[in-house]
């Protein structure tokens, strides 16, 4: 009984290797299934994403090779082509492996949490699809718990590690409830739409879209149920936005000293939070000065994300560290099951003993002998039969200078040392 993890991701293999080996949700039942259905394979789970392929799987051999042949087999992969590009981790190394990708510590993006909720997915499939049995449920479930307790004991997921989530973290910290302010975003690329989502994910209701080509902007509105403007209608809408996040590429500013200066005027010295993530600048620097305008760039933001960077890594030592003790765990319980066949066979052999014991004394009793004695007899064979074998292998190990078997059977019955 062997656990292995195999697969590529991001640090080993490109783009173009990483898209053939990805399967896609509605495949990933019956690709687990044939996977099952081999010679050798006991149980496996596959997790598919855009950064990575792996397989989770209880194999009676220690050689990876039978799992290297289907991927390349069903994803028409050459084996050349994904030789340096796949790692093969056993055992108690599949194990650590399975609890840092949950935990974050093997991602792109060190920290983030949307990898656990993809393994809670995928062992769901697997799950649902009749693959997985007791060693790889019973370690799903612990790479789960153990991802709760590095987010809850550590600080590896908190704080923005990219530009348009410090943004939106910073505005949140401005503003104590952001679900009421109204916000502007200015272009429609994907640091706004990342900007946008992350918006949302924090429960703001009226974001107004504004782009130079308009149906850009409408397109991204429709994605995130919101308005669009063209640029040109910014002047007349500019102090409505409690919050404004400038991205565009632009080579001169979008928003001057000016209509800003105007659109506080209107906002009655109500507080603007403005964010430029553009190179060249959105917003004229001068902005800054305005009296309740806060004005940050991406330069400002960079800063706190390099910070927020350095306390996830040290964050990410203190996780390595339950993750080595929940390793040790996990191992522990599953060598245990080593001795289930053993504890099964020596129960099954003292069951046989007593029934065969109790028969015999029910002949004794129905024959009319006394009660007395014949409990007496009972109890005298059952405890000289038990002790019988043990009894021997001490003579043995005495003989012999086996002081560990001394030991053990020491340990074993509990004895005190002599």
């Amino acid at each position: 009984m062997h656990l292995l993890a195999f697969g590529l991701n991001h640090n080993t293999a490109p783009l173009a290797v990483r898209e053939r080996a990805a399967l896609v949700t509605e495949h990933l039942e019956n690709a687990v299934r044939d996977l099952a259905a081999r010679d050798g394979v006991h149980e496996a789970t596959i997790l598919s994403t855009c950064n990575r392929t792996e397989i989770y799987c209880r194999l009676n051999t220690r050689d990876p090779a039978l799992v290297s042949r289907w991927m390349c087999g069903y994803s028409g992969l050459d084996d050349d082509a994904i030789r340096e590009a796949v790692y093969r981790f056993p055992d108690d190394a599949a194990v650590k492996h399975a609890f840092r990708v949950a935990s974050g510590l093997d991602s792109m993006v060190l920290g983030e949490s949307q990898i656990l909720g993809q393994m809670k997915d995928a062992f769901a499939v697997a799950h649902k699809a009749g693959t997985t049995g007791k060693i790889l449920n019973r370690l799903f479930q612990h790479t789960f718990s153990v991802a709760k307790q590095v987010r809850t004991d550590t600080a590896v997921g908190a704080n923005a590690v990219s530009v348009a989530y410090a943004a939106v973290d910073l505005a949140r910290r401005i503003f104590s409830r952001l679900s009421e302010q109204t916000v502007l975003l200015i272009g429609a690329g994907e640091t706004i739409e990342l900007v946008a989502r992350h918006l949302l994910e924090n429960d703001v209701r009226h974001i107004i879209v504004a782009n130079r080509s308009i149906e850009r902007a409408e397109l991204l509105a429709q994605q995130i149920s919101s308005e669009a403007i063209s640029l040109a209608e910014i002047p007349a809408r500019l102090h409505e936005a409690d919050i404004v996040v400038a991205s565009t590429a632009s080579t001169l500013p979008i928003l001057g000293k000016g209509a800003v200066e105007r659109a506080t005027s209107k906002r009655r010295r109500k507080p603007m939070f403005m964010v430029d993530l553009a190179v060249p600048r959105d917003i004229e620097p001068e902005v800054g000065s305005l009296r309740d305008v806060y004005l940050y760039t991406v330069d400002d933001l960079s800063q706190v994300v390099d910070r927020n960077v350095d306390a996830r890594r040290e964050a990410a030592l203190e996780a390595e560290k339950i993750i080595d003790l929940q390793v040790v765990r996990f191992m522990r319980w599953m060598k245990s099951l080593d001795s289930v066949p053993t504890i099964r066979e020596f129960r099954h052999e003292i069951d046989a003993m007593r029934n065969r014991e109790l028969e015999q004394a029910m002949k004794r009793l129905q024959s009319g002998a006394d009660p007395a004695q014949v409990m007496e007899r009972l109890a005298w064979n059952l405890c000289r039969k038990f002790s019988h074998a043990p009894s021997h292998a001490l003579r043995e190990a005495d003989e012999t200078g086996n002081r560990q078997m001394i030991a053990a059977m020491r340990s074993l019955f509990g004895l005190k040392e002599s």
